[in-house]
C-alpha cells in the first residue's frame, strides 16, 4: 500500500480547518469523498470526479454541491509542478446523531498528500464476503472495508477482494477488479462503485462485462486492479489462485491509462 504519508494539508470551505468540524466528521461520519491524483496542475478524469461529487451529494444530503467551487478550493492545494493526491470529502460540519435529517448545508474539506514516487507493485488478496452500504456512493464509511483490509493485511495479502455469498466477484477495498483472456477484458457484473479509472479505461474500448465467480478465477489469463491514484496494476496473487505480473493486455491496459487526456484543476 501507499506509504506516504496521510495527510499534508488541509482546508475547509477554502480556509482553515475548523477542530470542530473535524470532531463532527469524525463523530458523526456521515459524508462522502472523491481523491484524484494531480500530477503538474493536471487531473485525468476530473469531470467524472467532479460529476461523482455533485451525484453523490444529491443521493446523501438532497443538495446540490456547487463543484466550481469545490474545484477552486482543490486547486489552491494542488502543486504548479510535481505530484500530489487530493482528497475532497463532503460533510455537513452541523449535522449530527441526534438530528441527521435536518437540512443540510455540505462543506467541502480538502486534504492534500505527497504522491508515491513511481508505480505501486502487484496486488496479493484475499476474498471475503462483503457488500458495501449503498456501494454506488463514494461513501466516508469505510469501517467494513477496513476491517476486511486489515484481516487480510495480518493474514499476508496486500488487500481485500469483494465477494457475494454466492462467491460472485465485485470490487477490491478501494479500487475496481478485471479480468484477462487474451486481449478481452472483462469487468465484473456486480454491484460496486465504478471508480474514475475503470469508467476512463471503458470508455478507451474496454466495455463489457459479465459475471465473474471466484471458481472461474483459473479459466483466466490474468487480473488487473485500478484506482485513480495508482492506474493500472497487476493481481498476482487471489486467495491460492496466482497470476502473472506481466502480460501484454496489461500493459496495454496500463499505457492506455497513462495517455489519457488530462484537464487543468
Amino acid at each position: 500500500m501507499n506509504a506516504t504519508s496521510e495527510i499534508a494539508t488541509g482546508e475547509l470551505n477554502g480556509g482553515p480547518v475548523d477542530p470542530g468540524a473535524l470532531r463532527t466528521l469524525a463523530l458523526t461520519n456521515y459524508g462522502h469523498f472523491t481523491t484524484m491524483l494531480v500530477e503538474d496542475g493536471r487531473v485525468r478524469g476530473l469531470e467524472l470526479h467532479l460529476r461523482r461529487l455533485a451525484r453523490d451529494c444529491r443521493t446523501l444530503f438532497g443538495t446540490a454541491l456547487d463543484t466550481e467551487r469545490a474545484r477552486h478550493w482543490a486547486r489552491r492545494l494542488a502543486p504548479g509542478p510535481g505530484r500530489r493526491i487530493l482528497r475532497l470529502t463532503v460533510f455537513d460540519p452541523a449535522l449530527d446523531l441526534g438530528r441527521i435529517a435536518a437540512d443540510a448545508a455540505p462543506a467541502v474539506l480538502v486534504t492534500a498528500r505527497p504522491a508515491a514516487p513511481g508505480p505501486p507493485g502487484p496486488l496479493r488478496v484475499r476474498t471475503a464476503v462483503h457488500l458495501r452500504d449503498l456501494p454506488e456512493v463514494k461513501s466516508v464509511g469505510l469501517f467494513g472495508a477496513l476491517r476486511h483490509r486489515r484481516a487480510a493485511q495480518r493474514a499476508g495479502f496486500d488487500d481485500v477482494l469483494f465477494t457475494d455469498r454466492e462467491s460472485s466477484v465485485s470490487e477490491g477495498g478501494t479500487w475496481n477488479i478485471g479480468f484477462v483472456r487474451g486481449d478481452r477484458v472483462l469487468w465484473p457484473d456486480a454491484p460496486c462503485l465504478t471508480g474514475t479509472a475503470k469508467e476512463l479505461l471503458r470508455d478507451a474500448g474496454n466495455p463489457r462485462t459479465a459475471p465473474v465467480t471466484v471458481g472461474e478465477l483459473e479459466y483466466y489469463e490474468a487480473v488487473f486492479a485500478t484506482n485513480a491514484v495508482t492506474g493500472v496494476r497487476p493481481v498476482t496473487l487471489i486467495d491460492d489462485f496466482r497470476f502473472p505480473a506481466a502480460h501484454p493486455t496489461i500493459r496495454r491496459l496500463a499505457a492506455t491509462y497513462r495517455e489519457l487526456p488530462t484537464t487543468r484543476l
